[in-house]
């Protein structure tokens, strides 16, 4: 069984201490994802995902990366986990980069991570809007806000619903990929094995269960 590398953790922290680096000035705009992405200076697709615009920008960020994150780096492993988090994130920044005149976050790349969820584990229960609703049931709420969202059914908003979209697309392409190769931690029959150390427990029965 591969060992958990954590990657849930490396990315929220990499978030964290690019977001102190965007008092430096100048810092956000060699790496915010613009139109120069298009013009050669391709590493904004990237870039863009560790950059937020507010500490709630960020905290709303760090708290969907750490549980939603940890959850499908558990179920699928370590190196899938960060497969789906990048790919969905740039994929998603190609997307709103023809929409947008500047964006940044990890929003595209963590709904990429909750539409793999969604695949995989349509049943697994999550608190979402003050309810805890089966993971399908939550994606589909965001799913559709960010749809009525994008015709202005919530008034003018600097949210980027079609990074979201995209993402959530990529993410549940991902899900029925792994779904299809059986790629589950838990549902390979994969078995943890369980080692007494016999010696240790014999003295210890000695002591305490024979009398």
């Amino acid at each position: 069984m591969e060992k958990i590398k954590y990657y849930f953790l490396w990315l929220s922290g990499i978030c964290v201490g690019v977001f102190f680096l965007q008092f430096i000035p100048g810092f956000s705009d060699l790496f915010i994802l613009n139109d120069r992405a298009n013009n050669g200076e391709v590493w904004r697709f990237a870039t863009a995902l560790f950059l937020h615009g507010s500490p709630a920008h960020l905290l709303f960020n760090l708290f969907a990366l750490l549980f939603f994150g940890f959850s499908l780096e558990r179920i699928v492993g370590s190196n899938r986990f960060l497969q789906v988090f990048l790919v969905s994130g740039i994929l998603a920044n190609f997307v709103a980069v023809n929409y947008y005149d500047a964006s940044l976050g990890a929003s595209g790349a963590i709904y990429g991570v909750i539409g793999a969820l969604t695949i995989i584990r349509p049943f697994m229960m999550v608190w979402a809007f003050g309810l805890l609703l089966p993971m399908f049931a939550a994606s589909l709420v965001w799913i559709v806000g960010d749809v009525l969202r994008l015709y202005g059914a919530f008034g003018s908003s600097n949210i980027g619903s079609i990074a979201h979209l995209s993402g959530v697309v990529v993410g549940l392409l991902f899900g029925l990929y792994y779904l299809s190769k059986g790629v589950s931690r838990w549902e390979n029959n994969q078995k943890v094995p369980i080692r007494f150390n016999e010696p240790a427990f014999k003295v210890w029965e000695e002591k305490f269960v024979k009398r």
